[in-house]
């Protein structure tokens, strides 16, 4: 058979009945749109967690106080016997490879200004958090190398907690009291937006000194060590841990090293995505099993066909050629009006909710494209093998 005489075959098997084929091809539109969308959607929540994570860098160790350990029972035991304290954080400094190193004491406090008054989350830092968390200064200057122990009182704000306190007026140079004490603001952060829920431009940086006396509080709840590139986290882990050590006499602190912490959750967020684009496969079996039913009908239909095609000296496998480019052709022409869907709801989901982390890779479409052919390819399988084996005089008599 010349291969236009199988294209007209092919395509009088396609227009024969429109309806059924055309719900076949609906089918796996719709399973092949869902399993991209929603695979886009998974691959873009998994970026855009990603991408909040490592905006403070991935060469970066968090030092917590207390260590969770197993003792005979389900679930973790914090037993803390000595406190972070500012003398650990100023100690940390002085290891080799290490860059900065920030003490951490974070809580909610309320702030009054020319008789405003708001509550606002309050961030006990010292002078080099911002270039250790990638912050940049809009205005003014970040808290200045003073006595860790003995700070002055002097406060920065966030961008969004300037402008509500000094709404008509240069916030530099102004006060603003918190519990009773009043810190002279010397510089405004520039817009940062949103961590994981946390505006980053509602905050308040005090010294880290002058936190722990407004908190009541003895120990720092974090310690961030910015490490040189050079060093892998298994190496500054070794030497924050030795020291501590030392400094402590006990292992009464866990270390959290950005790289897995960065790592554990891309493995997270990848079985995430995974499974969500499992539901919309759901959809794309459906589509399968249409096509299975639409060729198993279409081979009954045809056994007299297949037996004049016999008589005529065509071959089994020309018969299974034939019924198998039948299945894929139309899930292939599902598979295309799937990601016609895909490309027009991505737009309209741009449109209606800009902030969706939608992330369609050509890679997807390319993949979508190919799934569909092995819908087609498996879903027509044993309807051919069953047109293949039909025999010729049985076919010829109408089976």
């Amino acid at each position: 058979m010349r291969t236009q005489d199988m294209l007209r075959w092919l395509w009088r098997s396609l227009t024969a009945g429109r309806s059924r084929n055309l719900l076949s091809a609906l089918g796996v539109a719709i399973g092949i749109a869902a399993v991209t969308t929603l695979t886009g959607i998974g691959e873009g929540v998994r970026l855009y967690l990603l991408d909040n994570f490592s905006q403070f860098g991935s060469h970066l160790v968090a030092v917590t106080p207390g260590k969770v350990t197993t003792q005979g029972i389900s679930g973790g035991i914090i037993s803390t016997v000595r406190p972070l304290t500012l003398e650990d954080a100023d100690s940390l400094q002085r290891l080799p490879g290490v860059e900065q190193v920030v003490p951490v004491i974070s809580g909610t406090a309320e702030l009054k200004a020319g008789g405003l008054l708001r509550s606002s989350d309050l961030l006990g830092v010292n002078h080099q958090a911002a270039d250790a968390w990638r912050f940049s200064v809009a205005r003014g200057q970040f808290l200045p190398d003073d006595d860790s122990k003995r700070p002055r009182a002097l406060a920065v704000l966030g961008s969004k907690l300037a402008a509500e306190l000094f709404p008509f007026k240069d916030p530099l140079g102004e006060f603003v009291r918190v519990d009773n004490r009043r810190f002279r603001v010397i510089g405004v952060m520039a817009p940062k937006g949103q961590f994981l829920g946390f505006d980053l431009d509602d905050v308040i940086y005090l010294p880290a000194a002058l936190a722990l006396a407004i908190f009541d509080r003895e120990s720092l709840m974090e310690i961030d060590v910015v490490y040189r590139p050079e060093l892998t986290d298994q190496q500054i882990n070794r030497r924050i841990f030795n020291h501590l050590y030392r400094r402590h006499g006990r292992e009464d602190f866990t270390l959290y090293s950005q790289q897995d912490m960065l790592a554990s959750l891309d493995k997270v967020l990848t079985i995430i995505k995974a499974a969500i684009g499992g539901l919309g496969g759901i959809s794309l079996l459906v589509g399968a099993v249409g096509i299975f039913t639409i060729m198993s009908i279409a081979q009954q239909e045809r056994i007299p066909e297949v037996g004049l095609l016999t008589a005529l000296g065509a071959n089994r496998y020309l018969i299974l050629t034939l019924f198998l480019g039948e299945a894929v052709t139309l899930a292939l022409a599902g598979g295309v009006a799937g990601l016609l869907i895909v490309v027009a709801t991505q737009s309209l989901l741009a449109l209606a909710v800009p902030g969706l982390p939608l992330v369609i890779q050509p890679l997807f479409l390319f993949a979508a494209l190919l799934l569909s052919a092995l819908v087609g390819l498996l879903a027509g399988l044993l309807p051919a093998w069953r047109a293949m084996r039909q025999d010729p005089v049985q076919a010829l008599h109408g089976g």
